[in-house]
């Protein structure tokens, strides 16, 4: 069962990856390619966290970000092994793999690069990129499995 969390850690990783090599090299700083009413591409660096909170911390707020994040990391591959669930297996490995994606952006360039841009008008959701979206949908379905198959 195992195989299904190292599966979709490697897609997470892969797929994040992946994109933020295309978008890098494919979009200037700052650039934006509309692709629809409501969607955007742009190419934006972060420094915090979600959200850009704590972003004003340089190279020691690096360093803890990616610190916690494999701590994390380590913590949910300890749940991941333990765990008999293949689809929470599978929500582990995509957050799992989802925040290695991060944190390989912020080893690499000291920023994540986030890129998906969802817009009303002149409401903004902050940019956000693949390995957040790994998260999120991960971290949903442990809460819907939980939720749904919890023990009573």
């Amino acid at each position: 069962m195992l195989f299904s969390g190292i599966i979709a850690i490697i897609a997470a990783l892969l797929a994040d990856q992946l994109s933020k090599y295309l978008l890098m090299n494919n979009l200037s700083d700052g650039e934006i390619i509309p692709l629809g009413s409501y969607f955007s591409l742009v190419k934006v660096w972060n420094t915090g966290v979600s959200f850009s909170m704590f972003n004003n911390h340089g190279s020691i707020g690096c360093v803890l970000l990616c610190t916690l994040s494999l701590i994390i990391c380590a913590f949910l591959l300890y749940w991941m092994h333990k765990e008999t669930d293949r689809l929470k297996i599978t929500g582990l490995g995509m957050i799992i793999g989802g925040a290695l994606g991060n944190v390989l952006d912020r080893i690499r360039f000291g920023a994540v690069l986030d890129f998906l841009d969802f817009h009303y008008e002149t409401y903004h959701w902050p940019a956000f990129n693949l390995a957040d979206t790994f998260i999120c949908i991960g971290a949903c379905l442990l809460i819907v499995l939980e939720i749904f198959n919890g023990k009573k």
